[in-house]
């Protein structure tokens, strides 16, 4: 049986998958621009999976394997890139879900996303969210983000990752990256030293509880550029999320905090590109205007979805314009497009017009 780094690196040099899944039962599972398919193998068992990636793991983390039931990891392949690894237990056997991480960084154009978000990557303080379910291109965008960075300016880059995902070579900039669990021992304990490094820009790979939410808001006041991702849907949803997370007698201060931190909300889906075969991103924009940090203020922001439909001339764009350009550009179906719409009847309105 080979190594699980050689098959994985053989079925992304031949199929170009994005994701495989390695499950007892049935073939491994590939996705290749969105869509997936079985590879023709025979089924995969616990033991195939067991001798393919048991081996590529340290002693400590198969500890912690057989202690917790999951564990993520990050593994590269010379001339290939990097794989993100969740090797995980199901029915009593190994699984293993893999995200490949192509060396070279894509460009901004590349990507295809909207010019506001490469005006996020030129600021010099605050706090710039890039949010949307899993495998929605967020750590790709942020990558492109620190790697526009890393050439254009003379800063002091620090990431916080788990597991750390593209790797940056230093530019004109030093990029320092921080592996959760092996650099440190949380987001938040890293974040609450990383004030003491000096960093202009700090990148943290997910916020997930209180504790790195309110630090990461504290080095934004602090004058650095923080960047991080939230798994939300929209741009609303993800100032509720923050707001949300704090007990009610902190969330007035909360608002004030984030009134006046937050700099930009990029919310993200992925959809399979008909023109290109690839994948396109559909993007919804947020800029914070004085009357949507009012509106975080106050408590008002049920208002706020409202003003980034009128808010073209700052360069925001809502989620369901995102998708509608979309179809227009014969990218996505319209089906897709109200399949995955917050408001399926503005979508209609906006394609009729």
């Amino acid at each position: 049986m080979p190594s699980g780094l050689d098959f994985m690196s053989e079925i992304v040099e031949r199929t170009g998958a994005s994701d495989i899944i390695f499950a007892p039962g049935a073939p491994a599972a590939i996705w290749v621009a969105g869509r997936m398919r079985f590879l023709e193998t025979e089924p995969l068992t616990p033991e195939s999976i067991a001798e393919m990636f048991i081996p590529l793991l340290t002693a400590e983390q198969a500890g912690r394997l057989k202690e917790m039931g999951d564990l993520d990891v990050s593994i590269g392949r010379a001339g290939v890139g990097r794989f993100r690894l969740n090797v995980h237990r199901q029915r009593g056997s190994l699984s293993v879900a893999t995200r490949f991480i192509p060396h070279e960084i894509p460009a901004f154009d590349q990507l295809r996303l909207p010019a506001r978000v490469l005006d996020f990557a030129r600021l010099p303080r605050g706090m710039v969210l890039v949010t949307g379910g899993a495998a929605t291109g967020k750590s790709t965008t942020l990558a492109a983000m620190i790697n526009h960075m890393n050439h254009t300016y003379a800063y002091h880059i620090i990431t916080l990752e788990d597991p750390i995902e593209y790797t940056f070579r230093h530019a004109k900039s030093v990029v320092e990256q921080r592996e959760i669990g092996v650099d440190s021992p949380s987001f938040a304990s890293a974040l609450r030293h990383v004030v003491r490094q000096r960093p202009d820009v700090v990148l943290i790979g997910e916020m997930r509880d209180l504790e790195t939410i309110a630090t990461a808001l504290t080095a934004a006041e602090a004058g650095h550029l923080v960047l991080a991702t939230l798994h939300t849907n929209s741009a609303v949803q993800t100032i509720d999320r923050i707001i949300d997370v704090f007990p009610a007698a902190q969330q007035s201060q909360v608002r004030i905090q984030l009134s006046a931190a937050l700099q930009g909300v990029c919310c993200q889906m992925l959809f399979h590109d008909a023109l290109t075969d690839g994948q396109v991103a559909a993007v919804e924009v947020l800029v914070p205007t004085q009357p949507i940090r009012r509106a975080i203020r106050d408590s008002d922001t049920h208002l706020i979805q409202g003003m980034v439909e009128m808010g073209l001339r700052d360069g925001m764009q809502t989620m369901d314009k995102a998708v509608a350009d979309l179809v227009r550009e014969g990218r996505i179906t319209a089906d897709e497009a109200l399949a995955s719409a917050q408001d399926p009847e503005k979508v209609r309105k906006i394609l009729a017009a």
